[in-house]
């Protein structure tokens, strides 16, 4: 019976959401903690009354990424670690202010598993990484493009020349029909999956020393996600 119960999935109800940790991050925002409770689906958020900056789902069980209501004051969602393998293409109908979205180590596929991203216009900070879909060839590209609002993807910031690599690649006619049609492969960059608690400490001593938003905002995605390339 004892191991029953202990392996039941948890539903996201306005008891645990109200039980949760709640603190100031890093970054001087309130983020509520809701991690590691094997939560299955997004649901009752409605009851955080939009008092949040921040939302940690990381180390869950979440399968799609939809059932928000509308939080305005949301700029942070972690899904690290979770099996995301679809989202709602109305997501930014639900959080329309977005800025920072990390879902590294899921289960996204294909590059038109992406959509929900597109209106995301105030996105900036993006992580996909250990998710299939970027192994797919023009991968970056692709999410450059269609998400030109994002400036830091994959820990890595934009640059120009990817801007008008992209553009190039998906902003013709032909280009367009041919999105999300190819199967290629590529060798992705080699990344930490775990981090050390030296590496976690080099961070936070980082984050402490950090002279622009930007910078901090980056440093705390990595030691969030736990995912720590060349740092």
């Amino acid at each position: 019976h004892y191991y029953i119960t202990n392996n039941l999935r948890m539903r996201l109800t306005p008891d645990l959401i109200e039980e949760a940790c709640q603190f100031v991050n890093p970054l001087k925002e309130r983020e509520l903690d809701l991690r590691a409770k094997k939560i299955q689906v997004i649901e009752n958020l409605a009851c955080t009354s939009d008092q949040f900056d921040c939302i940690d789902f990381s180390d869950n069980e979440i399968k799609r990424l939809d059932g928000f209501p509308l939080l305005s004051r949301l700029s942070m969602l972690l899904f690290n670690n979770n099996k995301i393998c679809r989202m709602s293409e109305d997501l930014y109908a639900s959080v329309p202010n977005i800025e920072t979205l990390v879902l590294t180590g899921n289960l996204l596929e294909e590059l038109s598993d992406l959509k929900g991203l597109e209106k995301l216009t105030k996105l900036k900070y993006l992580s996909l990484m250990r998710n299939p879909v970027t192994t797919k060839a023009k991968y970056r590209f692709y999410i450059i493009h269609h998400c030109p609002s994002v400036t830091v993807l994959d820990y890595k910031r934009v640059r120009l020349q990817e801007r008008n690599t992209a553009k190039k690649m998906f902003g013709g006619k032909q280009a367009k029909k041919e999105e999300g049609k190819v199967k290629t492969f590529v060798p992705g960059e080699p990344v930490k999956k775990g981090s050390t608690p030296q590496d976690k400490e080099a961070i936070r001593a980082a984050i402490a020393k950090a002279s622009s938003l930007d910078e901090i905002r980056r440093l705390e995605m990595m030691l969030s996600s736990g995912s720590i390339p060349g740092f």
